[in-house]
């Protein structure tokens, strides 16, 4: 168990913002001996987890990785639902497209779709946001009742101001962030889940801030707020409100 325990350990380093590492870096960033991570990465490599840059030290997640990640979004329906959403809007608008879940007050992306214009968002899978601070994290958080945010927020200062976003969210059907997580990027996100399994998914594009106008954006909405409405209207999601376009202006 200790073996597993430390191969997952090192496989969430890739989840914090990292797309390699070394055997120092593992053993600084887990506190452990550097012969144990030499072993440890070595055993991953030989079953599959792991493979090195061409001739360099660094080690990235290995093709099994990438397999399994893919088993993990067709075996679960809404993720898989929401993903074709996302990417058909992709494909049409030419923005960076993500399908996130909510892990505490973390959410992560579990799908993404690289955007074809000239101008666009880089994908950025993998990467952690606070829930409080992105769109696609205030969608999922908006699902929730107010006595359930404020426990997962118990003491914490994110907790201020949250609870009126929430309702405007829970109200629009829909969340919109500008430059926020990132710098010069703008996004519109939408959640949308399945009561079966009780497990819920934000549909998110992502577009750079400065060539994206109100007319576009709104057509962007419009287009993701149809897929999700008819996701949730296929898994019979009682939680879910049809998001509507905003008048002119009022985006907030």
């Amino acid at each position: 168990m200790t073996v597993l325990q430390n191969a997952s350990d090192v496989l969430r380093l890739f989840g914090s913002g990292c797309s390699d590492l070394t055997v120092t870096e593992v053993t600084t960033r887990l506190g452990i001996p550097k012969a144990n991570a030499s072993r440890l990465l070595k055993a991953m490599r030989d079953a599959g987890m792991l493979e090195t840059i061409g001739d360099t030290r660094r080690h990235r997640p290995g093709r099994m990785m990438l397999d399994l990640a893919s088993a993990f979004r067709k075996s679960l329906g809404v993720i898989g639902q929401a993903g074709e959403v996302v990417a058909a809007v992709t494909e049409r608008f030419g923005h960076t497209g993500y399908v996130s879940l909510r892990e505490g007050r973390e959410v992560t992306a579990v799908a993404d779709f690289p955007g074809t214009n000239d101008l666009r968002v880089v994908s950025n899978i993998g990467r952690r946001l606070t829930a409080h601070g992105s769109a696609t994290g205030r969608t999922l958080l908006a699902r929730m009742s107010d006595a359930e945010v404020q426990a997962v927020y118990a003491g914490r200062p994110e907790l201020d101001g949250l609870l009126p976003r929430l309702d405007a969210i829970r109200a629009s059907g829909f969340a919109y962030s500008s430059q926020e997580s990132t710098p010069g990027v703008d996004a519109i996100a939408i959640a949308v889940g399945d009561p079966t399994t009780e497990e819920a998914v934000s549909l998110c594009i992502v577009y750079p801030h400065a060539v994206v106008g109100e007319d576009d954006r709104d057509e962007m909405l419009a287009a993701l707020a149809s897929g999700a409405t008819r996701i949730a209207r296929d898994l019979g999601d009682a939680k879910f409100v049809a998001p509507r376009i905003p008048e002119k202006g009022l985006f907030a």
